[in-house]
């Protein structure tokens, strides 16, 4: 489940970004939607919606997890993105002694993240557009650090998350296929950068 993202490919690729190698829940990450590419919070703030309990969701909500993500009433009325990153990290160890993973696509190409967007009206109107992460069990390259991977997406499936049927995205909302990412030491990385 990703907690930290990177992004290395160039930006004319992407968008007009430098590449980022610490990228933390609340700042600002290149998302597409079926309207282009936006800037938008990475953390979605269910503001006026409620758990099963009927009681108000608190937390920043920075991943959804595919099993739910259609049916709990936290993601009610939410759109569809996708996230291209170069990556993710994952933690494995004890407190203070946590050993950083780097997870990449083995070949060094760019990964989609399925995701869902919302706006967070703020105090004063401001308008918020936010993106959290859609997970899935892992896949077996990851099982050795983390319960949960995000769900990848192929780029030939990008349009069909984007407009596709709830249906046809719950089909796409599985672990990527095993063998695809590369993991290695996550070395040299300043996680106090923005």
């Amino acid at each position: 489940m990703p907690g930290r993202l990177f992004l290395g490919t160039p930006a004319e690729h992407v968008a007009a970004e430098r590449p980022r190698q610490n990228i933390a829940p609340g700042q600002q990450i290149i998302t597409l939607t079926e309207a282009g590419l936006k800037l938008m919070r990475w953390g979605i703030i269910p503001v006026g919606r409620v758990n099963a309990r009927g009681r108000p969701v608190m937390e920043t909500l920075i991943n959804a997890r595919s099993e739910t993500v259609f049916d709990k009433t936290a993601y009610e009325g939410v759109g569809r993105a996708v996230v291209p990153v170069s990556g993710w990290y994952e933690w494995t160890g004890e407190t203070r002694r946590k050993t950083a993973w780097r997870i990449a696509d083995r070949d060094g190409g760019p990964l989609f993240f399925a995701a869902i967007t919302d706006v967070w009206n703020a105090p004063g109107g401001m308008e918020v557009p936010q993106v959290a992460t859609v997970t899935c069990p892992p896949n077996e390259d990851v099982a050795p650090i983390h319960h949960r991977m995000g769900v990848l997406l192929e780029e030939s499936d990008v349009a069909g998350w984007l407009t596709g049927s709830e249906e046809e995205a719950r089909v796409m909302m599985r672990p990527w296929p095993n063998g695809r990412l590369r993991i290695e030491e996550a070395t040299g990385v300043d996680w106090n950068a923005p």
